[in-house]
């Protein structure tokens, strides 16, 4: 969606009907980012018609990401015009389809991904950008997918080709897409995973998820407690969420042709990859940036997000939500996620 049409929905309602010179009639709430690094606002948001390619979708749950934060800071890699609504993740039920839409019909219950404006009682959004929810899965559930299994699936399916009974290890594992990747090794892919996390309470909650073992990296050397648990040859995959001095004991963790996929930097440390490491154990660097396979690759993005539904659907996968606020209680969700204090999915109600 262009920038324009990304932010304009989010416009104060008395400024559109202003411009507009009329009336605006329907309007809903959502959460308003008028100025970088202060405080969302709840705001009147005036509706308007769809186009050709897009839907209205009535949002019941909104996920909470990290990205949604640095957006709102002006530190994301991609930066809405002012004002506009955060939120890449939602899910709901289709209101009003346009003349060309053939992917979904009014009533059909959905998730979406897009560039921001899912924190808001209704979202209009390009056909594409949708899926269509499985009979057996909530909307609370489905909410809690798109971006965390979906970069789980692409992570450990796409980039690492994980194997089953291989070793997986996953770092900040008690967040939402640390779950995923523990929820999709182990029951999906048949993998054993080691958990690490910076807490006890953490360690405890991914082992409990399925991990086979855990271990709280504020304890002592990461790499020598990973070693002692799998074994002494190291593990086969690890997927990094950390950076820093955590990704480079990571890397030190792997077996011979072990593959580590970069997801993010959590810890606020960006390491530089010792490339003498990679050479002599035959080891694997890559990234993942799940969202820019959207553009770049839209197949393998839709697969991801159609496994997930599909796992969900079967009982394989079980999305685990820590916490739900209310939309007014953005500003709250927010601080949450920020201090560290999230476990599994953050999602905003919006009903």
């Amino acid at each position: 969606m262009a920038a324009a049409a990304a932010w304009r929905p989010c416009l104060p309602r008395a400024w559109l009907c202003r411009r507009a010179g009329q009336g605006c009639g329907r309007h809903y709430r959502a959460a308003l980012c008028a100025e970088l690094k202060k405080p969302l606002a709840i705001e009147d948001v005036a509706s308007r018609p769809v186009r050709p390619q897009e839907v209205r979708v009535d949002v019941h749950f909104c996920g909470v990401n990290f990205a949604d934060i640095l957006v709102c800071r002006g530190q994301y890699q991609e930066r809405p015009h002012l004002p506009f609504t955060p939120g890449m993740e939602f899910s709901g039920t289709v209101l009003e389809t346009g003349t060309d839409v053939t992917r979904v019909k009014e009533g059909d219950r959905v998730i979406g991904v897009n560039a921001f404006n899912g924190m808001a009682e209704e979202c209009i959004t390009d056909q594409k950008t949708l899926w269509q929810v499985p009979e057996k899965v909530s909307l609370q559930e489905a909410a809690a997918l798109p971006v965390s299994y979906g970069t789980a699936i692409l992570a450990l399916e796409h980039r690492a080709c994980t194997q089953p009974g291989e070793t997986v290890l996953v770092t900040a594992a008690a967040g939402a897409t640390g779950l995923a990747v523990i929820d999709v090794a182990t029951n999906v892919l048949q993998a054993k995973v080691i958990a690490v996390a910076g807490s006890d309470e953490k360690c405890k909650l991914a082992v409990q998820r399925g991990a086979q073992s855990s271990v709280n990296y504020s304890r002592g050397s990461l790499t020598e407690a990973v070693k002692k648990l799998a074994g002494g040859g190291g593990v086969n995959v690890a997927i990094d969420m950390v950076g820093g001095d955590v990704f480079l004991e990571t890397l030190r963790s792997l077996a011979w042709e072990g593959r580590v996929v970069v997801v993010g930097f959590a810890g606020g440390t960006i390491a530089s990859v010792p490339a003498n490491h990679l050479l002599l154990k035959n080891i694997s660097a890559m990234g993942l940036y799940w969202g820019r396979y959207q553009n770049q690759n839209f197949p393998v993005f839709s697969k991801s997000l159609s496994s997930a539904l599909q796992y969900c659907q079967e009982g394989r996968i079980q999305p685990y939500v820590g916490a739900v606020f209310k939309l007014e209680e953005v500003n709250d969700a927010f601080l949450y996620v920020q201090q560290r204090k999230s476990v599994g999915k953050v999602l905003l109600s919006l009903k």
